[in-house]
């Protein structure tokens, strides 16, 4: 290993040089001592270029834009300042793709910043709260920097580091950056309800970030045999787990194991993982590969949108002309969904904003990050609207029904008007 500083002797300058390309954790896996030094001192390695994930600590500013060329593969969390402030570049790729664009030096990642685990007995020292596409960074990375944070729990991962491979490590005790976490109410416990119907048994389950996946993970606590093969995991698997609900005993890979990519929950989540050979942190290369999604049956995506339209396209990016979500990894799922025996896509939202904005329209404000052809089943707190082998007439017709009741014949009045609906 290089040195070991303290935090108020990290000299980077010389370790990252004008123009690299830096890649560091997201959310809860965040290297925020190192993040701090890197906006610090950032004129002496001034035309670098930072790739962000979801950002809860905040700790990249828009006036950090002098000497930083910002980008990300999202604007979720605090990321949402910078795009308002024009400051970050979005780059709108699926994360199945991130792995190739590291290696191909299309995404750099000359230096990458860690947040790791204390050593275990072995000198493994784990990336703890997140694999993904940290795991290509490093294979191609010139320098790896280390923050070893003793609140970070030491998690099965794919990939390990020794001390060897650190150039520079800084020793804190420092909590996570955890994001908020929304309990449901009333209108996300009965968007729950619908979608749960569509899991049975034995499936195997990926689900997206927010209230909403969590909310129907929640209402799955009498299925048997469930499995998880994710890219986030959040708070909502401990109890299921820990029942039995999730034993992943019907997988055909991986049995017995959940996967994911990242935790991204709170200190009941990292304390549940430390050391739980039952859950492992795996590669992008791994959790978004179709080819290994391939070989899940009966398996359930469960994601969100801002909107969606009447013949089942998807925004989740966009929202009030904000960028606030990302092309991310639904759509990689979405397709294993649609491929997989007894597989189902869900899209789970509900019907309006505070009763004053539809979030079922009848033309997107944003992009398509889910193309109509994979559409599945929507569901809203009014029902669902399987659109599975469904005409653009019936899916208008599906999706009406289940759009907040306000807004029904305005949507009726446009789907006419558009073709779709003829009286």
């Amino acid at each position: 290993m290089g040195r070991i500083v303290s935090p108020n002797e990290i000299e980077l300058a010389g370790l990252i040089r004008p123009g690299d390309g830096v890649i560091f954790g997201q959310a809860a896996a965040e290297p925020q001592t190192l993040v701090e030094a890197l906006v610090a001192q950032r004129a002496a390695f001034s035309g670098a270029r930072p790739f962000m994930g979801i950002s809860y600590s905040g700790i990249v500013r828009p006036e950090h834009a002098d000497h930083l060329k910002l980008s990300a593969y999202c604007g979720a969390g605090r990321n949402r300042a910078l795009t308002d402030a024009g400051v970050l570049d979005i780059c709108p790729y699926p994360y199945s793709q991130f792995a190739g664009l590291i290696r191909q030096g299309r995404i750099r990642s000359d230096v990458v910043l860690v947040q790791v685990s204390p050593p275990n007995a072995r000198g493994e020292y784990s990336l703890g709260l997140a694999a993904e596409y940290l795991v290509p960074a490093l294979q191609s990375a010139r320098t790896v920097l280390a923050e070893i944070n003793d609140q970070v729990p030491w998690t099965y991962c794919e990939r390990v580091l020794r001390a060897e491979d650190i150039s520079l490590a800084v020793q804190t005790s420092r909590s996570p950056a955890c994001g908020p976490r929304a309990e449901p109410g009333e209108v996300e416990r009965s968007i729950a309800a619908h979608a749960a119907q569509y899991v049975p048994d034995g499936a195997t389950l990926e689900f997206g970030l927010g209230a909403l996946p969590d909310a129907v993970l929640e209402a799955l606590g009498d299925r048997r045999n469930l499995g998880v093969h994710t890219g986030a995991l959040g708070d909502s698997i401990v109890e299921l787990m820990r029942s039995g609900v999730i034993n992943n005993a019907r997988k055909p890979i991986d049995t017995g194991r959940t996967v994911g990519g990242l935790l991204l929950g709170s200190r009941r989540l990292f304390k549940f993982a430390h050391e739980n050979s039952a859950l492992w942190l795996r590669s992008v290369e791994y959790t978004h590969d179709p080819r290994i999604l391939a070989q899940l049956p009966n398996f359930v995506a469960i994601n969100s949108a801002v909107e969606v339209d009447l013949t089942g396209q998807v925004n989740a990016e966009v929202a009030n002309g904000s960028y606030v979500g990302a092309v991310g990894g639904a759509l990689d799922f979405i397709r294993a969904a649609n491929h997989s025996p007894g597989g189902v896509s869900l899209v789970v939202l509900p019907s309006s904003v505070d009763s004053k904005l539809s979030r079922v329209v009848s033309q997107l404000s944003g992009p398509v990050a889910t193309p109509r052809s994979e559409a599945g089943v929507f569901v809203t707190e009014y029902g669902a609207a399987d659109l599975r082998g469904r005409t653009l007439a019936e899916r208008a017709r599906r999706m009406i029904a289940i759009a907040h009741p306000a807004f029904r014949d305005a949507l009726g009045r446009s789907a006419r008007d558009a073709g779709l609906l003829r009286d």
